[in-house]
């Protein structure tokens, strides 16, 4: 059953459909993961390479191999509904920096309470050596891991599911095709590299010296903390997504890695103590980027336009219920009756819905059972429409 358009509006296709798209932009990230890294060992070698070089290679190649494909999925789709939220490079910047700057500051916050209690000890820090880390793992993060993984999963994966499904379950369907992937990922890399004559690492749902069972905990955890970062409000909601991911790799690599990667900064922290750091930050940042969307939704002025047909607190309250999801998506109509989203050629800002803008969209008008018409109702006032007259009147 193919999307259907109808009058600006498409009807959203079966729920299968949907969930075979975000299943897809999981695989399209598993395949990407494991032939760049792979591949980029091979090339490592045959160039031989070592160093920095030998690790911007590989994430190059995930880059490559993931980006585009997932960017022709979506806009080859006529009809799609939700954008993957990149927009623009100037306000990609800026939703980096949102990102980053949240998420380093919630970590910084809950270190710093960790610190207090007697949880962490520091070592001295170096910064030149933690300035010139910081800036090569950014680089190495971005294109191995945010970019590709946010592109594939909160964007096509979760923008499938949402043009279909509603918040919650859009989320929880996103985390979990995001829990497949890296098993995936090491069933692909471990045949790429058998190919191209090269070790691989083995297969199983934890990288190798993970626990199997925290690292699917702390997984899903940060999948949901990305997907508040993908829902919040602000332009390119993506690439805070993206800065988020960045930010979070980094503290990491820093704070409990530190020694190991020459970060020029560590910490000492007990396994259990890093594991309630570690959720605990995640937990604050996902909670500012969701107090963020829910202030932002109470606080949205009424739009301009068209009256609704009738007014009152329950009206009222269902407009500011509707306005949150009204640019796209599924939606119910007013009668309560079919849900249909908006084509892609009509997907505008909420003012424009509300019929402040363009006439591609017609208003949304907010009906009660009070204001309906009643059957054989002679409609008054309506262009087009003639009045009937008593004879004699």
């Amino acid at each position: 059953m193919a999307t259907k358009e109808k009058r600006g509006t498409t009807e959203p296709g079966p729920a299968w459909r949907a969930w075979r798209r975000a299943l897809l932009g999981g695989a399209v990230m598993a395949v990407a993961l494991g032939t760049g890294n792979a591949l980029g060992e091979a090339l490592v070698r045959t160039l031989d390479l070592d160093g920095y070089p030998a690790q911007l290679l590989p994430a190059a190649l995930v880059s490559a191999l993931a980006v585009p494909v997932v960017l022709a999925l979506r806009t080859g789709r006529p009809g799609s509904g939700r954008p993957l939220g990149l927009g623009t490079p100037a306000s990609a910047a800026y939703g980096f920096a949102r990102g980053l700057a949240v998420t380093t500051a919630c970590a910084a916050l809950v270190l710093g309470g960790g610190t207090a209690a007697g949880w962490v000890r520091w070592s001295g820090p170096d910064p030149v050596a933690l300035v010139s880390f910081l800036a090569g793992n950014a680089l190495v993060a971005v294109l191995l891991e945010a970019l590709p993984e946010e592109t594939t999963l909160r964007g096509y994966a979760w923008a499938s599911l949402r043009d279909r499904f509603g918040g919650v379950l859009s989320a929880l369907g996103t985390t979990l095709v995001f829990l497949l992937v890296p098993a995936a990922s090491t069933v692909v890399q471990a045949g790429v590299a058998q190919a191209v004559g090269v070790d691989a690492p083995p297969m199983g749902l934890a990288p190798a010296g993970q626990d199997p069972v925290a690292y699917p905990v702390l997984l899903s955890v940060f999948g949901l903390t990305l997907i508040a970062a993908r829902t919040a409000p602000g332009r390119a909601p993506l690439w805070a997504a993206i800065g988020t991911h960045v930010a979070f790799l980094s503290v990491n690599r820093v704070v409990f890695e530190g020694g190991r990667r020459d970060a020029g900064w560590s910490a000492h922290v007990s396994p259990v103590h890093a594991a309630i750091l570690e959720l605990g930050y995640l937990a604050a940042t996902a909670a500012v980027f969701t107090g963020a969307r829910l202030l932002a939704s109470r606080g949205r002025a009424p739009a301009t336009g068209p009256r609704t047909a009738v007014s009152g607190p329950g009206v009222r309250a269902a407009a500011a219920w509707l306005r949150p999801v009204l640019p796209s998506g599924p939606r119910a109509t007013a009668s309560g009756g079919r849900r249909i989203q908006p084509s892609a050629a009509t997907t505008y800002s909420v003012g424009v819905w509300a019929g402040g803008g363009s006439g591609l969209v017609p208003p949304v008008r907010v009906l009660s059972r009070a204001s309906a018409p009643l059957p054989g109702a002679v409609s008054r006032g309506r262009p087009g429409t003639a009045v009937r007259r008593n004879p004699g009147t």
